[in-house]
């Protein structure tokens, strides 16, 4: 039987460390800009066409000689020389701004000091005095504690906005994170839409794909709204015994607009997986697809 899925129940229980919120929270913010190319996971929103890729490759020199610059930058860790390339006015469609955007980048990178960034150009057109480009980010990384070792994979979909030759404005179009920590995490599955209607029922399936040979499977279900307050803050979730075949969740989307982030967390005897999707929720008609990783 299909639960509701509950939004961000509280328990004193369990509450995840800081990388539950670090999912993909954190992970967009330079997504769209980093140049090496790397192949999109097969079945993602963003996978690149060949007609996007020969777009892409007719890119103009100079945008193809900033996205390097900032390419060395993001995987050198240095933030200073990456806001260099950042308008005093950048926007964010999270609510970030330059100042929080440096902040933040700042602690992610000291909790995962070894994150490496490669990005797909998918598409670049002319817009006014600027350029508008579409790109698809993989991040990787792992974090060493002192009880567990956790690896993190993520892919955002982006668009950004260049002005005289510095990023202006960026939205984020689409993301998928998971992290894991253990001898055998759950390997998982996710189908849940890109976007829903407002007010629209809709499913979320976090699938096991290996049963468990032994023990049990506990975890959880949460959704709460884009917001950069959040980027670095965890919220505590409610487990519950599972079946062995995984999560399976339904939804509801808010009456108004807006953006979501739809996660699971899932824990067996090997381990543990948390798999975060951006959900957008729009007004008017629109059709949903589903996604899995």
């Amino acid at each position: 039987m299909r639960n509701f899925l509950t939004f961000l129940s509280v328990s004193n229980r369990f509450r995840p460390s800081s990388w539950l919120a670090v999912s993909l929270l954190t992970l967009s913010l330079i997504s769209g800009w980093n140049r090496a190319q790397a192949e999109t996971p097969q079945g993602f929103a963003g996978a690149t066409s060949g007609n996007s890729r020969a777009q892409a490759q007719t890119a103009p020199s100079q945008i193809q000689n900033l996205l390097a610059q900032i390419d060395a930058a993001a995987n050198r860790h240095d933030v200073n020389a990456l806001l260099q390339f950042y308008s005093q006015n950048f926007t964010n469609s999270d609510g970030l701004t330059r100042l929080t955007m440096a902040k933040t980048l700042t602690q992610l990178w000291q909790r995962y000091p070894n994150l490496k960034y490669q990005t797909q150009l998918q598409s670049w057109q002319s817009e006014g005095k600027g350029y508008l480009l579409q790109t698809v980010t993989s991040i990787t990384g792992t974090q060493s504690g002192t009880n567990r070792n956790m690896a993190l994979n993520s892919t955002i979909k982006s668009q950004q906005r260049l002005e005289s030759q510095k990023i202006s404005q960026q939205a984020i179009l689409a993301e998928r994170s998971q992290l894991s920590t253990g001898t055998k995490p759950p390997l998982v599955e996710v189908n849940l839409p890109q976007q829903v209607k407002t007010g629209q029922r809709y499913e979320f399936d976090a699938i096991v794909q290996k049963p468990l040979s032994e023990g049990y499977l506990i975890g959880a279900a949460t959704e709460e709204p884009v917001q950069a307050n959040k980027y670095l803050n965890s919220s505590p979730v409610a487990l519950e015994l599972l079946p062995s075949g995984g999560l399976f969740k339904q939804g509801q989307a808010p009456t108004k607009p807006q953006s979501l982030w739809v996660s699971g967390v899932l824990i067996g005897n090997g381990g543990m997986t948390l798999v975060t999707q951006r959900l957008q929720v729009v007004g008017g008609n629109t059709t949903t697809n589903t996604t899995s990783p």
